[in-house]
């Protein structure tokens, strides 16, 4: 029997699951989950598998032969992986990116809990009903895929994204295929001009004190920065003085993470245990 971090004990009949991404040192999911399997007194453990870019199809593989009940994929393997399942999920599909697998008899199913997760977030955390509404998202990469197929769900009005090479919209515009959404394509420079009610970063700007062009914002405005570190962004603070309501990054990391513990363990997550683990955890590394 082996004892992990934290006090988790490794048994024969321990279900395992993990993260496939490189680098994965940095991932917040193992202490996040960790935490979640001891509050519900789950015999499971949760571990980091570093896989090299190209090395995805070999892994994905390697998790049925070794009897992993499933795990999260991140960058850069949520396309490859998406590839080699036997099944994808609907979001899946649309974004063709895979960012949960779950291993069962039948098969390897390929999720993407980052859609329905973002949706959770919106409106259990901000209080924020999509329905009628325009965004604003900075980024076409998977983060910004994701909640635009989200916003289009829950039936937004418009929905505008900035991205600097107008050409990786395309996939967007597929995934987006038959919903009614209006959508949007604009460049950096004209982002400030593009009032919306919702504004969501879903770029890396902002991590080393960068500035990104707002539209108008006041007190009706929603702006969320998908980064959690750090806490506190040049992009929340200009928004805070203009009087928007203003959230992090954290909320849709837990959320998804909670989409994929349910989809493996089939018991509600523990979201205020992961928060509480989350936090502690980036405290740490502060």
């Amino acid at each position: 029997m082996t004892t992990m971090r934290g006090g988790s004990r490794i048994r024969g009949g321990t279900r395992t699951v993990g993260i496939i991404g490189w680098p994965v040192s940095h991932s917040l999911s193992p202490a996040i989950h960790n935490a979640a399997f001891a509050a519900l007194d789950l015999d499971w453990a949760y571990v980091p598998l570093p896989v090299a870019p190209g090395d995805a199809v070999g892994a994905v593989a390697g998790l049925r032969t070794l009897g992993f009940a499933g795990a999260n994929v991140t960058m850069p393997h949520k396309s490859d992986v998406a590839d080699v399942v036997d099944t994808l999920s609907e979001d899946a599909r649309r974004l063709h990116a895979v960012n949960t697998v779950l291993i069962g008899e039948d098969g390897m199913t390929g999720h993407n809990t980052d859609t329905p997760g973002f949706d959770r977030f919106l409106r259990r955390d901000a209080g924020f009903d999509p329905a009628g509404r325009s965004a604003l998202i900075f980024g076409a990469g998977g983060a910004g895929r994701a909640c635009a197929l989200a916003l289009a769900r829950a039936a937004a009005s418009r929905i505008t994204i900035v991205a600097r090479d107008p050409v990786s919209t395309a996939d967007l515009r597929q995934a987006l295929d038959g919903l009614s959404s209006e959508l949007v394509v604009s460049a950096f420079e004209d982002a400030a001009a593009t009032p919306a009610d919702l504004v969501v970063n879903a770029t890396p700007l902002g991590a080393d004190g960068e500035q990104l062009p707002l539209p108008p914002i006041d007190d009706s405005t929603l702006v969320i920065d998908l980064l959690y570190h750090p806490a506190i962004t040049p992009m929340q603070t200009t928004a805070r003085e203009s009087g928007a309501a203003v959230f992090g990054g954290l909320g849709l990391l837990l959320h998804q993470a909670a989409l994929s513990f349910e989809l493996w363990t089939g018991h509600p997550a523990p979201l205020e245990v992961m928060s509480a683990a989350a936090v502690a955890s980036i405290a740490e590394r502060s």
